[in-house]
């Protein structure tokens, strides 16, 4: 889909344009001027005086049009990076209404395109806004439908009432811990994965480079006396190592952070069932670790053959029920919406699945084809559902964990996903990640250790964030880790002097 717009030839608009196009077509191009070859023109009129004023005229090349005109008053401010947002906003609602309008989608997030929606009730409520008025605010402002709007507050309610210091917690930190191997690299993912045969080299020097970090952060936090809220291990799969290497991880954790005993939450990734042992978990059980997630995101065999998982669907079951006899008293399972070849039935058995398991939270992600996975790359060897189906999938799974008790606790969302829907975390009441919690709302610094971990330096003053990540290659990683360890120290000492 070729979109030519007219009229407001400003290359700073270019990205929000190409992003809500994304929300409607599968492949779009924008073209900035008027041009015969194009499926659509989009002429924006544009004025700024004590109002804002934007008008969008769509035209096809079947004579269709449609119009939208949006007003609002201009918030006076000396920052033009303020006012030339406000006259942004204006002019993705007209653009996102005349889309609307000709492809007959509604967009149920309106313009919003990035990844953390709830930030903006989270804002709302430190300012001290009243809940009415904070959602009449949020569906003018991004057009954001009543339906997801509830789904928003639910979240927040619950993040709230799980973590009640949420705001407050900015002197304290949570830990990434990443570790960067897989038994095979699933279809889907960019996440920093390696599959783990044969590199046994790569994850002893690996190995000895956390150790390192963990000692060298350890260190500076029980210098300046700051605790850890949280500690998630992730990657890759985190149960890849060896039992051996695990206990050796745990007990240099136990060694080098602060009050280990009282971290309010340690969660391990046994995501892969095929990784999973009676040693391993002992390993767990051992350094008091319970909290673990166990992801089938499918249970038709076919599927987890088509996007490269190696595991049995009988597999994944007889883990799970392994981790409950030794002692895993919180597992997550991960369902994902839109896999190849599946639509409402095969997602209608895995739900069925799950209820004879009934983990303590289910976490349901909608397929995401993002830019470097191997399913991106060959799209025409996987089929995927039509957004009506998906989005059928996804109002299943919302009756479906609220008809068995789970209740939504976090939410996040992605590009090129499909439907424009989300990724939910439902739980047991008072069996949420607090690590999700923090990770999303982003109100506490995160430090990353490990390969392809990403750090998140939050000023405690301003709020501003700090992006550094450690290299995603291991061998990148092996070269050169003390020099990032240093880095991020620096960063520490600037935030928290």
């Amino acid at each position: 889909m070729r979109i030519s717009i007219i009229g407001l030839e400003d290359e700073r608009y270019r990205r929000q344009w190409q992003l809500i196009a994304n929300l409607f077509f599968e492949e779009s191009q924008i073209v900035i001027g008027n041009e015969d070859e194009t499926d659509l023109q989009i002429i924006f009129s544009c004025q700024v005086l004590e109002n804002i004023m934007v008008s969008a005229e769509l035209k096809d090349n079947n004579g269709k049009g449609y119009f939208s005109t949006y007003q609002k008053e201009m918030v006076p401010s000396e920052s033009e990076k303020e006012r030339f947002k406000q006259i942004k906003n204006a002019v993705a609602h007209v653009y996102l209404t005349v889309l609307q309008d000709w492809t007959g989608i509604t967009q149920k997030w309106g313009v919003l395109t990035g990844i953390r929606p709830t930030k903006l009730l989270h804002r709302k409520v430190q300012a001290n806004i009243p809940m009415e008025l904070a959602h009449q605010q949020l569906k003018e402002d991004y057009l954001i439908t009543d339906e997801k709007i509830e789904l928003m507050q639910q979240i927040v309610d619950r993040q709230l009432a799980v973590v009640p210091d949420l705001y407050s917690l900015q002197k304290e930190v949570s830990i990434y811990i990443g570790i960067p191997f897989c038994p095979t690299k699933c279809a889907y993912c960019t996440f920093p994965a390696y599959a783990i045969n044969g590199r046994q080299g790569s994850v002893n020097s690996f190995l000895g480079g956390l150790h390192y970090e963990m000692k060298e952060i350890g260190a500076w936090l029980k210098e300046k006396g700051i605790r850890i809220t949280t500690v998630y291990y992730g990657g890759g799969t985190p149960t890849s190592i060896t039992a051996t290497e695990m206990d050796m991880l745990y007990e240099e954790m136990y060694a080098s952070f602060p009050d280990v005993e009282n971290i309010r939450e340690i969660t391990v990734e046994a995501g892969r069932p095929d990784t999973i042992t009676p040693d391993k978990l002992e390993v767990l059980k051992k350094w008091h670790i319970d909290r673990i997630s166990i992801n089938p995101q499918s249970y038709t065999q076919e599927t987890l053959k088509a996007i490269g998982r190696h595991h049995t669907v009988t597999e994944t079951i007889e883990k799970y029920h392994l981790a409950r006899e030794m002692g895993m008293n919180n597992i997550n399972m991960d369902l994902i919406i839109g896999l190849p070849g599946e639509g409402l039935s095969e997602f209608t058995h895995s739900l069925a699945e799950t209820e004879k398991l009934m983990p303590e939270s289910v976490t349901v992600h909608t397929l995401s084809f993002k830019r470097a996975s191997e399913m991106t790359k060959n799209k025409e060897k996987y089929k995927v559902a039509e957004r009506d189906e998906v989005e059928k999938m996804m109002n299943l799974a919302q009756d479906w964990t609220r008809d068995h008790g789970y209740v939504p606790y976090y939410l996040y969302r992605q590009k090129n996903i499909l439907g424009n829907l989300e990724n939910v975390g439902y739980s047991f009441p008072n069996q949420e990640s607090i690590y999700n919690i923090m990770i999303m709302e982003e109100q506490q610094t995160i430090i990353g250790l490990g390969c392809g971990a990403a750090s998140k330096f939050i000023d405690p003053h301003s709020g501003k964030i700090i992006h550094f990540a450690n290299p995603k290659d291991p061998k990148s990683y092996n070269d050169n880790f003390e020099s990032y360890t240093a880095d991020k120290i620096k960063i520490l000492n600037e935030l928290f002097s």
